[in-house]
């Protein structure tokens, strides 16, 4: 499967739409995660807050949650992921978001157990702008199921 421009785009798409469904009723910050998988299927997951924050959910870990409850992390190929302010109702802004530390360490479980280095592309939740990364890059000197011996 090539990563193309299109690919991309789709996956922004999903990001976005997902990420109008964020329950974000303490930060107002929407945010949205599209994954491909090696079929060309799209999962998606939007940010879950909880009142005890800590057990808040981000949008890149339920989508890979959902994968993985259908037997399918091991074939996550790519993920992107938006994020923005909610105003009346709408997730807005220009500026790309990225994984946070505890996704990217969620992301590299996906990707050790796939033997693949994921590409994330983060975007903004308008416009145009996407940075396109690896996993590699974004969580170097990783931890995961390689270093206990699995996988």
């Amino acid at each position: 499967m090539t990563l193309d421009d299109i690919v991309r785009d789709r996956l922004i798409t999903a990001a976005r739409d997902a990420a109008t469904r964020a329950h974000a009723p303490y930060s107002n910050f929407g945010v949205g995660a599209a994954l491909l998988l090696t079929d060309g299927s799209v999962v998606t997951g939007a940010n879950f807050e909880n009142a005890s924050y800590g057990l808040s959910l981000c949008a890149e870990t339920v989508a890979l949650a959902t994968a993985s409850s259908a037997g399918r992390l091991a074939d996550v190929v790519a993920l992107a992921v938006i994020g923005g302010a909610i105003v009346h109702g709408k997730v807005i802004g220009d500026t790309p978001v990225s994984p946070c530390g505890r996704c990217r360490q969620v992301i590299n479980e996906a990707a050790q157990i796939g033997g693949r280095d994921i590409v994330v592309w983060c975007g903004s939740a308008e416009g145009d702008a996407v940075g396109q990364h690896l996993l590699s890059e974004l969580l170097p000197y990783a931890f995961g199921p390689a270093d206990l011996g699995i996988g």
